[in-house]
């Protein structure tokens, strides 16, 4: 069900009537949540990527495509045997994988009196023997780097951070470690898995074989930009078999589209003509959607076969690919693909909604009759709002909680009303800023663009005062709850969350909630159950 503004606000002042009029019978005092309980507890949000990687991997399901996972690690001579003369062009966008040696620390006399210096007493002959014992078994790899520091503890009879110190301090040579580049690299294109895979496959399984993989892939890019990311996901597929054309990659377009939406098709040759696929097979796919017209979505082709011949494989392959980050942001309408993968560092917007459904009570009972008192606090207060002091109406009397209490909703000052002017007033949330308005033709334009938190004053010190006196009688002790002028959103008994709230003080916008609410609950012990 969709959510609109219009039936929010007039089920927020049906509760309000409700409340108002009937009193005890309705248990809970008005809150946001009780006006539209799927705002306040809002089912989790999948990621918009890892949303569109599984509606991807359901699509080729049904397509008939088995699911593979190929290699992550590639080696730079399986670059040079699928690119050919172009390896050494391309290679520069591939991240190679390095690491660090395991260094030859050796245990000398300096060694020696700086761990004597570290620990507060001399190393013994021992202790020595078995820390180099140690040292030589990391260097052959039988000890791991994990276990490094604990063995070395055991053997010097210290605690691990002193060992942490012997290490950065007087051990030089694991200061010095500097990381070495190996020939491994991390797939830059899922090609690059796809010989590998098929190169085991292809002569061992029944014909055609249909394959997919949705994964991560790296680029080294200059810089990551609006529509680039060094690490993104390829949703790839192949069909190998002795009948496989470049019209099997057009049908799998289609039909693999389709379930996203797009209609009709374009396919033009590729400019770029990769080395691996055949010359003038590599088509780039072309989609009309309903919203987003004509956008570029996919890449097919045929594998080269002198690429195929490198790795034995002696069967036509089609390919296809396209970005999963490409299909999410058109799918989200989203122009920036770095806002939408990593959303924490881009904070979204909060909407009117947002802040109204972080707005909430600080204190309020826990119990149902410290509800039920909270609402006859209320109704006595609006039946007598206009009553001239001094004046004092009983609100409830009876047993609360195994003891017999009254309380009063009083003001003691002549000629002064038994409500403050702003006892009326109600939290609305208008273009970011929170703001305590009353009912009046002043404020309508704000009433009626905003969005309602459900909280009046008077709901949320009827709620603090409801609280208190029922913690208080817990205790067998009168309350007296009495609340003046308000400037601050804590003077009514309201807070709003620190997620919220920063968002509100970030876009210079302002929360207002002051004015005389003048408002007084007295409870007293008329006699306690025994």
């Amino acid at each position: 069900m969709r959510f609109d503004v219009d039936t929010y606000k007039k089920r927020s002042r049906e509760h309000f009537e409700k409340a108002w009029h009937e009193g005890p019978e309705v248990l809970t005092p008005p809150r946001f949540s009780d006006r539209y309980p799927r705002l306040a507890y809002k089912a989790a949000n999948p990621h918009p990527i890892f949303e569109m990687v599984n509606r991807l991997r359901e699509t080729y399901l049904s397509l008939g495509f088995s699911e593979a996972c190929n290699p992550i690690i590639v080696e730079e001579q399986d670059v040079y045997r699928q690119f050919g003369p172009e390896a050494s062009a391309v290679l520069d966008r591939v991240f190679y994988l390095g690491g660090l040696d395991r260094p030859n620390q050796g245990i000398g006399r300096e060694e020696l009196e700086g761990i004597a210096r570290i620990t507060g007493k001399a190393v013994e002959p021992e202790a020595e023997e078995r820390l180099r014992e140690i040292l030589q078994q990391y260097k052959k790899s039988a000890i791991d780097g994990d276990d490094l520091i604990h063995a070395t503890s055991e053997a010097l009879r210290i605690d691990d951070g002193q060992t942490v110190e012997i290490y950065e301090k007087v051990f030089s040579a694991f200061r010095e470690l500097v990381p070495r580049s190996s020939r491994s690299t991390l797939r830059s294109h899922m090609t690059s898995g796809w010989f590998l895979t098929l190169s085991a496959l292809w002569d061992r399984s029944p014909l055609p074989i249909r394959l997919f993989s949705v994964d991560r892939c790296f680029r080294r890019e200059q810089e990551e930009g609006p529509t680039r990311l060094m690490c993104y996901h390829s949703a790839s597929c192949v069909i190998a078999g002795e009948e496989v054309t470049n019209e099997d990659g057009k049908a799998v377009a289609r039909a693999l589209l389709s379930a996203f939406g797009y209609q009709d098709f374009r396919f033009r040759p590729d400019e770029k003509r990769s080395k691996y696929y055949m010359p003038d097979s590599q088509t780039e796919v072309y989609a009309r959607h309903p919203v987003h017209d004509w956008v570029e979505v996919a890449t097919f082709g045929m594998y080269s076969p002198s690429a195929l011949a490198e790795y034995g494989i002696g069967i036509p392959v089609m390919n296809l690919g396209l970005g999963v980050e490409r299909l999410a942001m058109i799918a989200n309408n989203s122009q920036d693909i770095r806002q939408l993968t990593y959303p924490q560092f881009h904070p979204r917007p909060l909407t009117d909604m947002d802040i109204a459904g972080a707005i909430s009570v600080r204190e309020e009972p826990a119990t149902v009759e410290g509800r039920v008192l909270a609402l006859a606090i209320r109704r006595t207060a609006m039946e007598h709002a206009t009553a001239a002091g001094p004046c004092s109406f009983v609100a409830y009397e009876g047993s609360f909680s195994g003891t017999l209490i009254r309380v009063t909703v009083e003001e003691q000052e002549e000629g002064a009303r038994l409500c403050g002017p702003a006892c009326g007033n109600e939290v609305f949330v208008h273009q970011g800023s929170v703001m305590g308005i009353p009912d009046t033709p002043q404020w309508a334009r704000v009433r009626q663009e905003g969005i309602p938190a459900g909280i009046s004053y008077l709901d949320a010190v009827c709620a603090l005062a409801a609280s208190r006196i029922e913690e208080g009688t817990r205790c067998g002790r009168p309350v007296h709850v009495q609340v003046k002028m308000a400037k601050l959103l804590s003077d009514i008994n309201l807070r709003i969350a620190e997620y919220a709230m920063r968002y509100i003080t970030d876009q210079k916008k302002k929360v207002d909630t002051r004015g005389p609410v003048f408002l007084s609950v007295r409870s007293e012990v008329v006699q306690k159950d025994t």
